[in-house]
């Protein structure tokens, strides 16, 4: 099969720019540098979308360049620990995911110098957390709510403020602050240790590590538009900065939030500092040489519009499921409508709709529901798969889509009967099941068991590792069955904002 997907990144190229970029920064400031991380550091999916050829962890592989000159601190919100937020693309919560980050650090041979648990006010999860980790070895600190923020700044840059938490002890030149998501606290900790590292008679500096928006673009590049659309909760848009523009005649974008708060940190760095101006604007303050590793911008353009129309869809799921207002599916229409984006761009979405009213027209479907699903190959052949009484459309849909990789018939079966008989036994009569089609996790399981015995079942289960990064759409929100089995997949998963069944509770 010949893969037609196109580069538009080079990593290397981007390694080497950014790389000096850091460095030449942590010489500016006497050799400490507290280098805040913006976006995902690890598995970074978005970067991997917008810019086809981005490696996920290649910000992982600058560090790992760097881990003899660095400290690493990840920062986590007492908040988020409580409510249990949860980082939509692994399905895990935000302190599993400080978890899984610090492993994932050990892996690239690099240790978590220390947790930060910020904004603490003594909520039992967090306390319980800072427990499990302090019994696992890693040094936790807690850093309170800052006095006087945002309005008061002599009460910020005080001992009352910024010096009432604890300096996080670091002994290396530059201090990566990392954390799982927006409103982790990276900022704050940053300036908390800039506070006590200038009362210690040490000028040090900060910067943050940036990919989106990208600031020697354009505002209308669709990349940048991307970052908004992937935004849409927090309200983002990239606009012009005008500080850049008035100290240097230079026009660059930067995002609102970065913009309406930057008179307000520039003047906490002055007085921190005793009246040194670190930056004239929030893009000084950003170390990025992203745009230095695009190598074919066309490709960069029809990804980012592409991530666009996968993020409307993200976002009306989760309007469908109640997670977010009406306003915010407002504003994700609204970014679709800046590209001139429509769902049917999407090449797997009306193949997946389609699917649906053929196993509506066969009835085939399940209790009543006809759901559809499409998948495009590398090479841009679409697969589709429909429901049925057996298993879930996204069950048929893998299964054909590995037959087709394959070279199998379409007609041949995979799984035998009497295992397949033997699960829905299970599942019915002695679980006490409501549901008994096969969702794509337990699709996934029974395919790997009949592979011992059939080798047609071994072929195929070896072409599951190709549909990585593959498209995907369903006519459904998936049940958690098919959405785990799919994000093991790694494929790129959208899905009309419509439920499979009447059922108000799916286990």
């Amino acid at each position: 099969m010949t893969d037609t997907k196109r580069t538009g990144f080079d990593n290397e190229r981007y390694l080497r720019e950014q790389t000096a970029a850091i460095l030449e920064r942590v010489d500016r400031f006497n050799n400490k540098l507290y280098l805040e991380f913006g976006g995902k550091l690890l598995f970074d999916y978005h970067a991997a979308r917008v810019l086809p050829g981005f490696d996920p962890n290649v910000k992982m592989r600058l560090l790992q360049m760097l881990r003899d000159k660095i400290d690493v601190i990840l920062c986590i919100h007492a908040g988020d620990i409580e409510r249990k937020k949860v980082r939509a693309d692994f399905g895990i919560t935000y302190d599993v995911d400080a978890l899984k980050t610090i492993d994932d650090f050990r892996e690239w041979g690099i240790e978590v110098t220390a947790v930060v648990i910020t904004r603490y006010r003594n909520q039992s999860p967090a306390k319980a957390f800072k427990n499990k980790l302090e019994h696992r070895g890693i040094k936790v600190y807690l850093h309170y709510p800052t006095k006087g923020y945002p309005t008061d700044v002599d009460l910020i840059v005080s001992d009352a403020g910024y010096g009432a938490n604890a300096y996080i002890k670091t002994t290396h030149p530059i201090v990566i602050v990392t954390g799982p998501g927006p409103g982790s606290g990276k900022l704050a900790t940053c300036l908390c240790n800039l506070y006590h590292e200038y009362r210690r008679g040490v000028k040090a500096g900060y910067a943050k590590f940036e990919t989106f928006p990208i600031w020697d673009l354009p505002i209308d590049h669709k990349v940048n538009i991307a970052y908004e659309a992937a935004t849409v909760d927090l309200k983002d848009e990239v606009l012009a900065d005008e500080y850049h523009l008035n100290a240097y005649g230079l026009e660059v974008v930067n995002y609102n939030r970065d913009i309406e708060a930057f008179h307000l940190l520039k003047r906490i760095l002055e007085k921190i500092t005793g009246g040194e101006s670190m930056y004239q604007s929030p893009t000084d303050m950003g170390v990025n040489r992203a745009s230095s590793g695009i190598v074919d911008d066309a490709v960069i353009q029809e990804a980012s519009h592409q991530e666009i129309i996968r993020r409307y869809f993200r976002c009306a799921v989760e309007y469908a499921l109640g997670l977010v207002d009406k306003d915010t599916l407002d504003q994700a229409v609204h970014v679709m409508g800046k590209v001139r984006a429509r769902a049917e761009d999407r090449r797997v979405v009306l193949p997946a709709r389609k699917a649906a009213k053929e196993a509506e027209k066969g009835g085939k479907g399940n209790a009543g529901f006809f759901c559809g699903a499409a998948l495009e190959l590398a090479d841009g052949t679409i697969i589709t798969g429909k429901n049925s009484p057996l298993m879930h459309a996204a069950s048929s849909l893998i299964l054909n889509a590995t037959k087709q990789l394959a070279g199998l018939p379409d007609s041949l079966l995979l799984m035998p009967k009497n295992l397949i008989d033997s699960v829905t036994y299970l599942k019915k009569d002695i679980l006490n099941g409501k549901e008994v089609s096969l969702d794509v996790e337990e699709t996934l399981i029974l395919l790997g068991i009949s592979a011992l015995t059939n080798p047609a079942a071994e072929a195929a289960l070896e072409q599951l590792k190709v549909l990585r990064n593959c498209e995907v759409h369903l006519t459904h929100i998936p049940t958690p069955g098919d959405e785990a089995g799919l994000r093991k997949l790694n494929v790129n998963l959208t899905c009309d904002p419509e439920y499979s069944s009447k059922s108000l509770f799916v286990s």
